[in-house]
């Protein structure tokens, strides 16, 4: 192997410019539990196809170089095995029945002191949970210390021992531009648990403790990740979640996927509370509007839209203009630093353009949303740059002094946009977002959608299922029902009642939704249901938490088993094989799920305490005096003239 790796070092920093491009951030849990040296075999999750091992490999810990595997038939070539091999590739004949042989290239690597990266997976999806994790991994750790012990002469010293490090990658919105990554590397895997069983003479004793160490990397991975036992029940969690915490950023990201875990374990739990379907549809219905309009929860709280604007009120005239005039003030503070916006937007606009013509080419497969934008807007800016370099280059003469300033030019040409994208970007999304807002709660009533149209709106769609998941061997979620004793007699309050209508729960998953585009609507037709959504979701959640408030001490709700033993809560203990009952396959121990508990009180608690604005749900929501009633009304508003003598708008028709 080339001790230099020099094709790897190179793809590293490029992928590393194009990380940063996209994500505003890469946060590292765990970095600890990676050794400075020494062989390992790195397991990662697989959820955002060619940014998955940018990431990885960008901000791995120390800096250490990866090795990945690769098809064998691809070193055929002398000058492409020489690149494959200075990009840190290893070669793997996956036709080979003998383990030794399949792995030999592995063996290599780890016998020189370096780390192997695996994703096993096995290919990239978007589904609610981890639906598979194969063997390929166990079989190659197990596989060396066996070829460790028969080679002693061929290791380094130090290399004798290799371990296993599960990396778990969870992105805040992985199709999204700048975004932010969780990388988070749960404890080293050791073999010495599983070597005596592997090297066992007994028939399927080496595959019992392969699949046993599986089940060890699927549950640290598992663990650090966000599992949901159906799509609804995500998505309840996250529109919960948007809810809590209003502002963009607002989550500590170390407590991100313990906080998005806990609400999907709240909602998992059957019968919480007396209206939990209704409740759950509300929550789903916002958070469809949302996806159909391209709005976030974060950007309408962020919006000032205070009953004065209401043009069925007779306000003041000055307390209109005035609220309008700070809409028309930050657009101007964003207009004014155009001119120095405007170069940098221009030469970027065709990568920006060619970003999201690639992200449409594959709306239905989530997981390649992001790579599309990255690969195209990256392609575009190997033109634009050089382009760049040599227009300013011919200015200077083409001087060698000239090629060292043009250079200077466009890296630090580069680093502004960047500096210019994070300080604007946001900015400018609420902006748009409050002028699409307010000319859609301006408009005629009648351009509104009626509610049979906006309906093919409110069901948040499901991704197609992967083609390359093994469906007879993957695994489904599901969580036990609540116990008897433990169910709450709250009452229902603020968000209805259960109806036949009701999305369905997580025993009870709902078909996918149809196939094919779904038009976007028009947001000045459709901005007053998702106001209304809006308020409606923010007062069921409100009515979900005034009942676990409420709840009697021994309220109990479902609970991860990890979260539950670090929370003060219980695990079930495993039921006991019955007579008769077939252990796994090759007598091996899958992945026993078992049912954790937390109390409902140190739910609410443990959101409280990390951020959750679980007591402003009950406040009024700014902007409810646009939003639809059910009849198509618009809801009350509160606005009152405040002074006899100051100047009345009043609207044409009320003349």
């Amino acid at each position: 192997m080339s001790d230099a790796f020099v094709a790897h070092r190179i793809i590293r920093r490029i992928a590393s410019w194009a990380v940063v491009s996209f994500f505003t951030e890469i946060h590292v849990i765990g970095g600890e539990h990676v050794p400075r040296d020494g062989p390992i075999i790195v397991t990662a999750t697989h959820h955002n196809m060619m940014l998955d091992p940018a990431v990885l490999s960008c901000a791995f810990p120390y800096k250490r170089v990866l090795h990945y595997w690769a098809k064998a038939s691809l070193f055929a070539n002398p000058v492409m095995k020489y690149i494959l091999t200075s990009a840190c590739n290893i070669p793997v004949d996956r036709k080979a029945q003998d383990k030794q042989l399949l792995f030999r290239g592995t063996f290599r690597a780890l016998a020189a002191g370096h780390a192997v990266a695996l994703f096993p997976e096995g290919t990239s999806y978007t589904e609610p949970h981890i639906v598979q994790v194969k063997d390929g991994a166990a079989w190659a750790a197990l596989e060396y210390m066996k070829w460790v012990k028969e080679n002693p002469d061929k290791v380094m010293k130090g290399a004798e021992n290799v371990q296993i490090i599960p990396a778990a990658i969870v992105y805040t919105n992985k199709s999204k531009y700048r975004s932010q990554v969780i990388m988070e590397f749960g404890q080293p895997i050791g073999m010495d648990e599983y070597l005596q069983q592997f090297m066992s003479r007994s028939e399927g004793a080496p595959r019992a403790a392969v699949k046993r160490l599986t089940a060890a990397i699927e549950r640290e991975l598992t663990e650090a990740t966000i599992n949901a036992p159906d799509w609804d029940t995500l998505y309840a969690a996250r529109m919960a979640r948007d809810l809590l915490w209003q502002e963009e950023r607002s989550i500590n990201l170390d407590d991100f996927v313990t906080i998005s875990q806990t609400l999907v374990d709240l909602f998992s739990t059957p019968d919480l509370v007396p209206n939990m379907n209704a409740i759950k549809r509300h929550l789903l219905t916002y958070y469809s509007l949302l996806e159909s309009t391209h709005l976030t929860n974060a950007v309408l709280s962020s919006l000032p839209l205070p009953a004065t604007l209401d043009p069925q009120q007779p306000v003041p005239l000055p307390s209109r203009l005035r609220t309008l005039g700070a809409l028309v003030r930050d657009t101007l503070a964003l207009l004014i630093r155009l001119p120095f916006s405007i170069v940098p937007l221009v030469i970027h606009a065709p990568a920006y353009v060619m970003g999201r013509v690639g992200a449409r080419m594959v709306e239905d497969e989530e997981e390649t949303q992001a790579q599309n934008k990255v690969v195209f807007g990256l392609l575009l800016l190997f033109m634009i740059y050089p382009a760049a370099f040599f227009f300013i280059w011919a200015f200077l003469w083409y001087t060698p002094a000239g090629a060292f300033v043009s250079a200077a030019a466009v890296f630090l040409f580069a680093i502004y946009h960047n500096s210019l994208i994070n300080d604007n970007y946001e900015r400018a999304k609420r902006l748009v977002a409050a002028w699409r807002v307010l000319l859609g709660v301006w408009a005629p009533k009648k351009w509104d959608l009626s509610l049979s149209a906006v309906a093919q709106y409110t069901v948040p769609r499901i991704p197609p299922e992967n083609p390359w998941i093994d469906r007879s061997k993957a695994k489904s979620k599901s969580r036990p029902t609540t116990p008897g004793p433990q169910r709450s007699s709250g009452s229902t309050s603020g968000s209805g009642s259960d109806s036949p209508d009701s999305p369905p729960t997580a025993s009870t998953p709902r078909p996918p939704s149809s196939g094919g585009k779904r038009r976007r609507p028009p947001t000045r037709r459709v901005i007053r249901h998702v106001l209304r959504a809006r308020v409606e979701a923010a007062k069921a959640l409100a009515s979900l938490f005034a009942q676990l408030e409420r709840a009697p001490d021994n309220k109990r709700v479902c609970a991860a088993a990890h979260l539950a033993r670090a929370f003060g809560g219980t695990v079930d203990k495993p039921r006991p094989r019955l007579e008769g009952e077939r252990e796994t396959q090759e007598g091996a121990e899958g992945v026993v799920e078992l049912a954790g508990w937390r109390g409902a009180r140190e739910v609410v608690a443990f959101l409280r305490a990390r951020g959750a604005k679980i007591t402003s749900l009950r406040d009024r929501v700014e902007g409810d005096w646009a939003a639809l009633s059910s009849d198509g009304e618009g809801y009350d508003s509160d606005a009152t003239p405040s002074g006899k003598d100051q100047l009345q708008w009043v609207p044409p028709s009320r003349h």
